[in-house]
């Protein structure tokens, strides 16, 4: 995994002290926060022409943003504005894809259904969904599936839904491509491991020194403690806990196709939240998967561009969380994909946790202005990657 370069603190400003001892330096935007939500605000503000710096606090993301299945997912946003600001943000992952010769894979999603009501909620969606119908999205036979992706397990299969709108990405590789595109396209200031230690409007206050911008967006994800703690306190944000795993690369090149998932996805996704065949299906999953339901686990599998299978995952909610992973979780997940998936080297290689905020509320973002010219934007959940370029667009043409 390659990253952008590291600034060194700048000799006018003094040793990493935050207190000037040259001049202040001007900025039209500056961001705060260089996982992906920040990235695409600085990304919308570099495109109408701004002058823009970037801080984050690390030396380079280390956070939700590459903790990720790398999966751009339209087709499970909730319906309306939020699918349609998925679409818009699948459009500049593959443009950026196209400029920075990343890896960005218009693959396309398989859900499917071995059971019944699996079947129906999908049936139902479909039906009911037109924006999805007319950019694709159709239910499918069981041959049909296994045709079009190699992993799909075939005996007891009853049907799919083929989405082709989503789109697979490496988030280790491909969050620092954008950071660096940042930098080399725009002439983005892009300043890893310079923290942000305060914001009095227009001013900010760092580890490498004073900065001024009229306007300030903070993206800080997963740290809202930090500034402008009030807003998050009022909010109701809580942190998500998370697991997942990865195998080694697959033998000789294997492809995944369409990124796949299973019927407990179905109960995850808002997109699927007003099928009534969904009540259904969530009686008997709560009956027959009760450790499942109780730790958020449903399954999603996707690759890397190398390709090794990223696996997950579950979902538990509070404020603060413990660092350890279950292996009890992961041996349930792990299950559930050998139920609809089968692939040629199974051996995992990597195990982790991820943490990412999380709105309880069904908002799908919080953006809020605490003082003049300062935007926060959080709470995007686990769809950062999949809605960000987007989101930002909206922010900054407010």
């Amino acid at each position: 995994m390659t990253h952008p370069t590291l600034r060194t603190p700048d000799p006018t400003t003094g040793p990493a002290t935050g207190r000037a001892t040259g001049p202040v330096r001007s900025v039209d935007t500056a961001v705060v926060g260089g996982g992906i939500v920040g990235l695409a605000h600085a990304l919308a503000a570099a495109r109408r022409g701004d002058r823009v710096v970037l801080f984050e606090r690390d030396g380079y993301a280390v956070g939700a943003s590459i903790r990720n299945f790398g999966m751009i997912w339209a087709i499970g946003q909730q319906r309306g504005a939020v699918y349609q600001r998925a679409l818009r943000s699948r459009e500049i992952w593959l443009e950026l894809g196209a400029k920075t010769g990343m890896w960005a894979e218009p693959t396309g999603s398989l859900h499917l259904a071995r059971r019944p009501d699996e079947l129906a909620v999908l049936e139902e969606f479909v039906a009911t969904t037109p924006a999805a119908r007319e950019h694709g999205t159709t239910m499918i036979t069981a041959a049909e599936a296994a045709r079009r992706g190699p992993a799909v397990r075939a005996e007891g299969l009853l049907g799919a839904m083929w989405s082709p709108t989503e789109v697979n990405v490496d988030p280790r590789l491909a969050v620092p491509a954008v950071a660096a595109h940042l930098a080399e396209e725009y002439g983005v200031d892009v300043r890893f491991g310079t923290a942000v230690r305060g914001i009095a409007a227009p001013r900010l206050s760092t580890t490498d020194g004073e900065w001024r911008a009229d306007r300030i967006v903070v993206c800080s994800g997963n740290d809202f403690a930090t500034l402008y703690p009030e807003v998050f306190r009022a909010s109701g944000l809580v942190r998500c806990k998370l697991q997942m795993l990865r195998t080694g690369a697959q033998p000789d090149g294997w492809q995944l196709g369409p990124m796949l998932c299973g019927g407990l996805t179905l109960l995850h996704y808002a997109a699927f939240e007003d099928c009534t065949a969904r009540a259904a299906l969530d009686a008997r999953m709560r009956a027959e998967l009760p450790f499942h339901r109780e730790h958020g686990i449903h399954v999603l599998l996707s690759q890397t561009a190398d390709s090794r299978l990223t696996i997950g995952d579950s979902h538990a909610y509070a404020a603060t969380h413990d660092p350890f992973a279950s292996e009890e979780i992961d041996q349930a997940i792990l299950g559930s994909l050998r139920e609809f998936a089968r692939i040629p080297d199974p051996r995992i290689t990597e195990r982790w946790t991820g943490c990412y905020p999380s709105l309880r509320d069904g908002r799908t973002e919080l953006v809020a202005d605490p003082e003049p010219g300062v935007t926060v934007v959080n709470g995007v959940g686990g769809a950062g990657m999949t809605l960000s370029f987007g989101l930002a667009e909206e922010v900054l043409g407010r």
